[in-house]
């Protein structure tokens, strides 16, 4: 199971330096260059995303007494994507002062102040959005674990349900033996007084006739 979790840790890092890389250059463009970059990004975001899925699951197989270890390096790695998702908010909204004068032309002076106060409040807008999906997902994962935690109960109810099955047919079975047994006592007890009848008379006549004699 390490294996793979290493080989996920390999895909990882490839793809974000890759993504790293193109956040930097997206400030620097414009218009419909800027746009596929933006598609692209977000595309392998989605491939972070999902490995960071794999690895977990990964993490979950492993003996617990490595697990604390992996843990904590999947533990950074999501650190990591939260950082690249901040990042890659902020470079679309942003603009190379090259770019900016290009768009701008002759107001690129006058317009800068209000440039900066639209880059704040989306700034804000952005962290406000990215707190509210932190929520999220952790809301999604205390839902996993309630529904593991209800799994784990109802298998505990199902095996505590067959454990009491099965020593109320051992009590059954025992019983039973209880019974058969005083049945066979009383059978033998019969069959002694029968055959030691015969015996006790016999002595019993032995005995007289010397008496008499």
């Amino acid at each position: 199971m390490s294996s793979d979790f290493e080989t996920y840790e390999q895909d990882f890092g490839t793809i974000t330096a890759e993504i790293t890389s193109k956040i930097g250059r997206i400030p620097k463009l414009s218009g419909e260059e800027k746009t596929q970059l933006v598609l692209n990004v977000d595309k392998q975001l989605e491939e972070v995303r999902e490995l960071l899925e794999q690895m977990d699951l990964e993490v979950r197989e492993i003996p617990i007494q490595s697990r604390a270890m992996y843990n904590s390096r999947l533990k950074s790695y999501k650190q990591e994507m939260e950082k690249l998702e901040k990042d890659f908010k902020r470079s679309r909204i942003a603009y190379s002062d090259e770019v900016r004068n290009e768009l701008l032309g002759d107001d690129a002076s006058s317009s800068e102040n209000q440039l900066i106060k639209l880059r704040e409040e989306r700034a804000h807008l952005l962290d406000n959005t990215e707190k509210l999906e932190r929520s999220s997902r952790r809301l999604e994962a205390g839902y996993q674990i309630a529904v593991e935690t209800e799994q784990v109960g109802q298998e505990i109810l199902t095996n505590l349900h067959s454990d009491r099955e099965k020593i109320q047919r051992a009590r059954e079975r025992l019983r039973e033996t209880d019974a058969n047994l005083g049945k066979s006592s009383r059978v033998l007890t019969g069959m002694l007084r029968r055959e030691l009848m015969p015996i006790v008379l016999h002595a019993v006549v032995l005995v007289l006739s010397a008496l008499v004699d």
